[in-house]
């Protein structure tokens, strides 16, 4: 599985020669009232293997959380489901706040 840190992300996002990942946040709902990153679509880890096929497995998916480790074990999950185009955010949105948006709320 691929890793993908918040700053090449960034670039990523900004790259518009190319379709936006999907950006699949796993977080619970408590904490998105905290802090997202724009553009991204709630799926809370509990919720994958039931929502799964809501995705397109083709689409560039990065899959985001806290710090990092649960958006791996989604991506893991998806990975034996058939989805290729994965990337899990190293550091997740706490990496993404002290890298890219120095401004975004932690918790």
């Amino acid at each position: 599985m691929k890793q993908i840190t918040p700053r090449k992300l960034a670039e990523r996002l900004q790259d518009e020669s190319r379709p936006a990942p999907l950006l699949l946040d796993v977080r619970e709902a408590w904490e998105l009232q905290i802090c997202q990153i724009p553009g991204s679509v709630a799926m809370p880890m509990g919720s994958v293997p039931a929502r799964y096929l809501e995705l397109d497995r083709e689409r560039e998916t990065v899959v985001i959380c806290h710090h990092g480790g649960r958006s791996w074990q989604v991506c893991m999950f998806l990975e034996r489901q058939g989805f290729s185009n994965l990337a899990n955010l190293s550091g997740g949105v706490a990496g993404w706040a002290n890298e890219v948006d120095l401004n975004m709320p932690q918790y």
